[in-house]
């Protein structure tokens, strides 16, 4: 069962000694059920964020994101244009642990939101080529992980070859992917401090003169030294400011432009979808194989004319170029009051168009006209209410924080944990559920 907020806040009191909680309130932080969280105002005036892993499965990620906040010194953190939260403590609640962190104020804006120009999103471009342009030494001294350009390739290899040994994978896949693992220019890059896969709710923002700034940064839990691809997979959801995060990106982070940082964060949301497969292989689960195939069949369909290499490459000069075509402030309407915990994690989710899908199907909706000599982006959004694939599927889309719910809630049905709100079985009746929706032809 789920605790309380007030059974969380007891923690603070325990892990903070000396200080009062005059009051408390739940925290949503939308993560399957994952984390009990809490949010607490103190008698000394702080507003604090308590959480503890609501199954053992939630249990190592917690603990990466306390070894991370630890190696983030006053020092690291003043190389940064962002805060990020401050660990005050911790203590035993049962047999797990709670987190005592700082509360970071703002509201974040979902990637499908994000708007063009000037202000959000080249505040984003501007924060990631911050944090990428932190010390490796940090992540080194801390022990946390370090891979080179050839380990994230050979990583990324033994994924196709387990998914090829499923004998599920498309052929077409197999090929696209092995084509692009064998690429020896997609491999040419220079690793970077990342957060292994930041989102657009990973960005927490404040109103600065009226323009959105990135003042607040978290999901700590994968940092490391790897791909700085990983941390622009999001960038595919945000079509309208994704070339602009990009662009500032490339210019405030003072190192040489990868040409293909973008294809590459690409290949990694697509083989997402292996690793779903390989992980219903591995379990032993027919149903979410049968979904993962059902999933690679479409993206196979909607990627068959596609080159996933691109030959052209954003350098400093079209970056700076572009930036320089940019109005001062966006004009497009931004809704920002959809999430003020700044505690809402957003992970990977993919989409495809089938080519053969019914005109009935877009019916109500209208469709932007295709480019036929552009590339195809990988769309992400959040989980919506949409029928489940067996209804509708085409237009349901999947959202593979639900797919990564499910391999937790898998491992917390075999550790016999049945007892919280969102089980095992609610996790992965929504994983099931979820199903590709587009692949844009711009």
């Amino acid at each position: 069962m789920a605790r309380s907020p007030f059974t969380l806040a007891a923690s603070v009191t325990s892990a903070l000694p000396r200080v009062g909680v005059v009051a408390v309130g739940e925290l949503t932080e939308r993560m399957s059920g994952r984390y009990d969280s809490a949010v607490a105002d103190l008698d000394d005036g702080r507003r604090v964020v308590v959480r503890a892993p609501a199954d053992a499965a939630a249990t190592p990620e917690l603990a990466a994101e306390v070894r991370a906040l630890r190696a983030l010194t006053p020092g690291v953190r003043g190389l940064l244009p962002f805060r990020a939260p401050e660990l005050l403590g911790e203590t035993g609640l049962g047999d797990a642990r709670a987190v005592v962190v700082d509360f970071l104020p703002g509201y974040r804006v979902d990637a499908a939101h994000l708007p063009p120009g000037r202000g959000a999103a080249t505040s984003v471009g501007a924060a990631l080529a911050a944090l990428h342009a932190l010390p490796l030494s940090i992540v080194r001294t801390e022990g946390l992980p370090v891979r080179t350009p050839q380990q994230v390739r050979t990583d990324a290899s033994r994924l196709l070859d387990r998914a090829t040994a499923t004998k599920r994978l498309p052929v077409a896949l197999a090929r696209r992917w092995r084509a692009a693992v064998e690429a020896d220019e997609l491999w040419r890059f220079e690793s970077a401090v990342v957060l292994g896969g930041a989102g657009a709710a990973s960005f927490v923002f404040e109103d600065v003169d009226g323009v959105p700034q990135v003042t607040g940064l978290l999901e700590w839990h994968g940092l490391s030294v790897g791909d700085p691809a990983t941390d622009l997979q999001w960038l595919a959801s945000a079509p309208a400011a994704a070339d602009d995060v990009y662009a500032a990106y490339v210019v405030h982070s003072g190192r040489a432009p990868d040409a293909h940082a973008r294809d590459r964060a690409r290949l990694y949301a697509e083989l997402e979808f292996a690793s779903w497969l390989v992980h219903g292989h591995e379990s032993g689960r027919a149903d979410v194989i049968d979904d993962a195939v059902s999933l690679l069949e479409t993206l196979a369909a909607g990627v068959a004319d596609d080159d996933l290499v691109s030959e052209d490459a954003l350098d400093v000069d079209d970056a700076i170029a572009l930036l320089d075509r940019m109005p001062e402030a966006s004009s497009t309407d931004v809704d920002t009051s959809m999430h003020t915990d700044a505690y809402d994690p957003e992970e990977l989710s993919t989409w495809v168009t089938d080519p053969n899908e019914d005109a009935d199907a877009t019916e109500g909706e209208a469709s932007p006209p295709a480019d036929p000599g552009a590339t195809a982006e990988i769309e992400l959004d959040e989980m919506s209410d949409s029928p489940s694939r067996r209804d509708s599927p085409v237009d349901a889309p999947v959202h593979l924080a639900d797919v990564r719910a499910a391999k937790a809630a898998d491992r917390a049905e075999a550790s016999g944990d049945h007892d919280h709100d969102h089980d095992a079985a609610a996790d992965a009746e929504r994983a099931s559920e979820a199903a590709l929706r587009r692949w844009l032809a711009e």
